[in-house]
């Protein structure tokens, strides 16, 4: 058939094939592919490829294909990164997702890293994380030789631990390699908190010092207390320094001079908890950037305009019962936005804009739980035997890890747990 007839013939062809109901054009195509040889399937298989596998991710701009992709949950994303390589370049490279899935497990996000496909891979740091909780192998532990007695006092911060002990000496310690920074002699260690310069110890000999790191000198000793020390804060920028003990009062004090500026009454028993700490939230009593002092004995929490003025007064008193029935643990929680402590109940937490309670967290399998940390995803806890992860969406524990052996203390303090890090998600424990 010469062209310009096949041309025609062609166009016939097609004018009626189009005509055609859907049925009638599978059954034209059925007969024509069973007249066809092999040739024409060769031909037939190669053009249908083409037509049906069309890569819409790499044909589209990377803005919508960013766009598409934000639709998708994290697990599907990984598995279409198996497509090819070139769809695995392009969800890798989609920051926005990655940064959302890692906040939805609990993961702190720093926005100062610029590299898109580092998202990547911490959420898939972040699952293998999520699994080793669930199978009891997320944490590791590991031993510090050097005090000759008891430890009392630890307090953590940027990979640094500080420890004081009943053998009149406080150490720091690098967590990571275990060896000891800096050794002093001190007095008995109730408490314990550090910068890079000084530590300040609070004492079961009724008194707080503050010393120089690098030649274990006493720079401050501040004496007025009539019972132990349990408890101390300080603020550079204020100039202040507070410490909560066994006689039932709230100390503050002039960091530098060493002088007692107030004495806060009010409580009826052990101040085993102070805090000092910018309030973030505003209400009728304090605005945003004020600071704040929490002391906590064993059944209230009081709350102290501390920054406006040092001669100040309660200005709220939180308790979890009326009649004192239900005791509070001697760790508490503040972050400038909620207060969180731990009793025989559960965890409470309060709204510090309100006062209220926003809600308490009950823990019927196992009672008494001490708080360690409380974050926005995942709480840490722990009793005499186990360290517990409570994830707070469920308000269900989803691990725990078994703490080492211990010499029950004459005092009645068996384990003491470092406050968390400003820059790590762990924290450090010691027994006593």
């Amino acid at each position: 058939m010469e062209r310009k007839d096949f041309e025609t013939w062609l166009d016939n062809i097609s004018v009626t094939f189009l005509s055609l109901t859907d049925l009638q054009k599978n059954e034209t195509l059925d007969h024509l592919i069973s007249l066809s040889g092999a040739v024409q399937l060769r031909h037939l298989s190669n053009n249908l490829e083409t037509l049906l596998k069309r890569d819409f991710l790499k044909l589209l701009p990377l803005e919508l294909s960013f766009y598409l992709l934000k639709w998708l949950d994290p697990q599907t994303l990984l598995t279409c990164c198996l497509v090819s390589k070139q769809w695995n370049k392009v969800i890798s490279a989609c920051t926005e997702v990655w940064q959302t899935a890692c906040k939805n497990l609990g993961w702190q996000i720093d926005d100062s890293v610029q590299d898109a496909l580092h998202w990547k891979k911490v959420y898939l740091k972040a699952i293998l994380r999520m699994k080793q909780l669930e199978d009891h192998e997320a944490f590791e532990t590991s031993s510090l030789i050097g005090h000759s007695a008891r430890v009392y006092a630890l307090y953590y911060k940027d990979g640094l631990l500080c420890t004081g002990s009943d053998d009149l000496s406080a150490k720091l310690w690098d967590v990571s390699t275990g060896q000891c920074v800096y050794g002093i002699q001190t007095h008995t260690c109730a408490a314990v908190k550090f910068d890079e310069q000084k530590l300040v110890t609070g004492s079961f000999d009724n008194t707080v010092a503050c010393w120089e790191w690098s030649s274990g000198a006493r720079t401050q000793h501040f004496r007025g207390h009539t019972g132990a020390v349990f408890s101390v804060d300080y603020n550079d920028e204020l100039d202040i320094l507070v410490s909560g003990s066994a006689d039932f009062t709230v100390k503050v004090w002039a960091l530098s001079a060493g002088t007692c500026l107030n004495t806060l009454t009010g409580h009826t028993e052990w101040v085993t908890k102070v805090v000092l700490q910018k309030c973030k939230v505003k209400s009728l009593l304090h605005s945003p950037g004020d600071y704040i002092l929490l002391s906590a004995d064993k059944y209230e929490i009081k709350i102290w305009p501390i920054g406006r003025e040092i001669n100040c007064k309660c200005l709220k008193t939180l308790s979890v019962s009326e009649d004192r029935s239900i005791c509070l643990q001697p760790r508490l929680h503040f972050d400038g936005k909620y207060i969180v402590c731990s009793s025989a109940l559960g965890l409470y937490q309060w709204d510090f804009a309100s006062y209220d309670i926003l809600r308490v967290i009950k823990t019927p399998e196992i009672a008494n739980l001490a708080l360690l940390g409380f974050g926005d995803i995942f709480a840490l806890l722990f009793d005499n035997r186990y360290l517990y992860i409570m994830d707070l969406r469920t308000e269900s524990l989803i691990s725990r890890w078994p703490l080492p052996e211990y010499r029950k203390s004459k005092r009645g303090s068996s384990f003491l747990a470092g406050e968390p890090g400003v820059g790590r998600s762990s924290d450090c424990f010691r027994r006593s």
